[in-house]
């Protein structure tokens, strides 16, 4: 049994237009809602809401941190104000050809005149039209309301009248309409506003329903063009709509030879293709000999990978297929244009503009540029053309990425996607892939902190047939270092002071980055004081001020130092405390023969056990304890083997001789 399926079933660019950038907004992690369902089609609400999508009956309804999405079929101007007003963010999805009725009736009900509208009043997509209207409108369904409405009103007959029609609405009824209104009304200005798609989908309906058995109607119950699709084919043989493939019955086929099916608008192609796969397996359970013959059909674009699709466009490239246009609007999910020369509505989606997916097309481009574009796909019958700006991009910067490799031309760009293997480099609109092990100048575990920082790189590989190159970072980093070393290695001098960063530590000191050069700062010259590890004063990455003290020009090797001669601690003591003078201690250690005391921060001077008090003790202990502060008066410095010894006994001789000075001073005075 052959089974036919209409050329134009299936979503339309409007409502295409609208899910797409839904779906996009939601997985950006935005929270989004929609003016009512965003197309009437439960199975993609459904997939919709599993994405987050909430649908809302007004702007009130809407969280203050989310993006409310205007459907296809558009609203009245008071609800985009009140969301406006409310500070809401706005998506308008609007179809171009909802948008165009909407130009329309604004402007000439401005002038005066009265708007009929052909649809279904309660249909949104009429209640956003009349909110369009600045003065009279009036909604009729058919021929018959129309002409009962014109023989109610003799009055508006003379009277400047505008006639449009819901996009959706029924082609042969509104032909009758038109007749009647150009016979009727001296006045009226008649508008064709049926969508071309819908136009072209009821003809295609009828002519298929003349010539086949039944009709299936693949779409929602609640669609109106779906529905006009069931209308049109009912008058010519029996026609069943269903929603999904569970709703198919057998018995339908029963005696039948052949099948017709088109969907509506709102139906995606996935419910389509499962409808003709489970009609397929009922008219084979039926014993029915035919089998509807598959077709594969050409990779789209869509369809295509990066690498494909490229390929595809150039070779297929010629001055027919390149346009130019100017940009008209910018949304967050594709620019709109005006093609120079042609009549259709252009659009370049986001992922068509740059080859950087995290591009905003707001940084790219503005309204009123003129770009050279590649025709992607055209659809007359809408009315409209998908553009490429990064294929055209592409094809130029593919030749100056080819001529790199031969030229040994050090290139930039911007590193846009971390993969498994290494990394995604865009250059000139040319995706470059760089391996792991050429990402950098030394091997990375995580390649992920390279994501959007700016690369120089060498063309290592090129495939001309693939349009594939492969780039090398690590080429470039290592020949810029060496220059950075030559440059070095020519100016440095011992005492010489740098600022560098720290790279790594090892037990036994530190690694500096001089800016290209590596030095070491070994742990004895990190502090003066003493320290068990390097990380008690430095951290991998700090910025540091060091000092060359050795240098070996053969080897490349660098000794640094991180200490400071004026903060050596034996230079402050030598200034402050000279042999003779008294000061306080602290007590930091005990041993047989004495008692170690802290003077200042790195200076320990030794107490004799002799030296602790004006009698013999046994042990240290005896008298003082760690922690304890005590006065000591310096007796003697060895600045050269670092030796002090320190006295408490000598203080507390001398403490008798000054009681004594101080009782014999009054008799002297009388």
């Amino acid at each position: 049994m052959p089974v036919i399926l209409a050329e134009s079933a299936g979503f339309c660019f409007g409502v295409s237009r609208a899910v797409e950038l839904t779906e996009q907004l939601a997985k950006e992690g935005k929270s989004v809602c929609t003016l009512g369902p965003i197309i009437h089609n439960p199975q993609v609400v459904e997939r919709l809401e599993k994405l987050g999508v909430k649908t809302v009956d007004s702007p009130d309804e809407v969280p203050n941190d989310a993006v409310l999405v205007i459907r296809s079929h558009g609203v009245p101007r008071a609800v985009v104000s009140e969301a406006e007003k409310r500070g809401v963010t706005v998506c308008d999805a609007t179809c171009p050809f909802v948008a165009k009725i909407h130009r329309i009736v604004q402007e000439e009900s401005a002038k005066g005149a009265t708007i009929l509208i052909a649809g279904d009043e309660a249909h949104a997509e009429v209640i956003g039209i009349r909110g369009h209207c600045e003065g009279d409108s009036f909604v009729f369904p058919d021929e018959a309301a129309l002409s009962a409405f014109l023989d109610d009103h003799p009055d508006i007959v003379e009277k400047p009248l505008v006639l449009v029609a819901q996009t959706t609405f029924n082609l042969f009824t509104w032909k009758k309409c038109s007749e009647i209104a150009r016979k009727g009304c001296t006045n009226a200005k008649i508008f064709d506003t049926i969508c071309g798609a819908t136009a072209k989908r009821q003809e295609e309906a009828v002519a298929l329903s003349q010539k086949c058995d039944i009709m299936v109607i693949v779409g929602g119950s609640k669609s109106s063009n779906t529905a006009k699709l069931r209308d049109v084919c009912a008058k010519h043989c029996p026609t069943v709509l269903v929603e999904t493939a569970a709703a198919l019955r057998a018995a339908d086929f029963v005696g039948v030879k052949t099948v017709g099916v088109t969907a509506g608008a709102s139906t995606p192609a996935d419910i389509i293709k499962e409808v003709l796969t489970t009609m397929s397996e009922i008219v084979n359970n039926e014993t029915i000999n035919e089998t509807p013959a598959v077709e594969t059909a050409p990779k789209s674009f869509d369809e295509m990978s990066f690498e494909e699709a490229l390929e595809a466009s150039l070779q297929s490239l010629t001055t027919d297929e390149k346009v130019r246009g100017i940009v008209t609007d910018i949304a967050p999910n594709e620019v709109q244009v005006e093609v120079i020369g042609r009549k259709q509505t252009g659009y370049i989606p986001a992922n068509e503009l740059s080859a950087d997916p995290n591009a905003n097309p707001a940084d790219l481009v503005k309204v009123g540029d003129e770009l050279e574009l590649l025709i992607m796909r055209t659809n007359d019958q809408e009315g409209t053309i998908m553009l490429s700006k990064k294929r055209i991009d592409a094809k130029k910067g593919w030749d100056t990425v080819a001529a790199a490799k031969e030229s040994g031309e050090v290139l930039e760009g911007t590193v846009t996607d971390v993969i498994k293997g290494g990394i995604l480099v865009v250059t000139n609109g040319v995706r470059v892939f760089v391996p792991a092990s050429h990402a950098s100048l030394n091997r990375m575990e995580d390649l992920s902190p390279l994501l959007k920082t700016t690369v120089r790189f060498r063309i290592i590989e090129v495939d001309q047939r693939r349009h594939h190159a492969v780039g090398s970072v690590r080429l470039v980093a290592r020949e810029e270092r060496k220059e950075k070393e030559s440059a070095f290695w020519e100016k440095i001098e011992v005492g010489q002071e740098y600022t560098g960063v720290v790279k790594s530590l090892t037990a036994y000191g530190a690694f500096v980055d001089l800016g290209g050069v590596d030095g070491m700062v070994h742990i004895s010259e990190m502090s003066w004081s003493r320290i068990k590890h390097p990380s008690e004063v430095m951290n991998v990455g700090d910025t540091v001020t060091v000092y060359v003290r050795d240098l070996d020009a053969e080897k490349r090797k660098i000794s640094l130092g991180y200490r400071k001669a004026e903060d050596n601690p034996w230079e402050i003591f030598k200034a402050n405390n000279p042999v003779g003078s008294v000061t306080k201690a602290k007590v930091v250690g005990m041993t047989a023969f004495g008692a170690f005391a802290q003077i200042i921060p790195g200076i320990d001077g030794l107490i004799h056990i002799s030296q602790i008090a004006d009698h013999r003790i046994e042990k240290p202990q005896d008298v003082l304890k760690v922690g304890q502060e005590v006065d000591v008066k310096i007796t003697n410095v060895d600045f050269d083997a670092k030796r002090i010894s320190l006295s408490i006994r000598a203080l507390l001789e001398d403490k008798p001789a000054e009681e004594a000075v101080e009782e014999t001073a009054p008799e002297a005075a009388e």
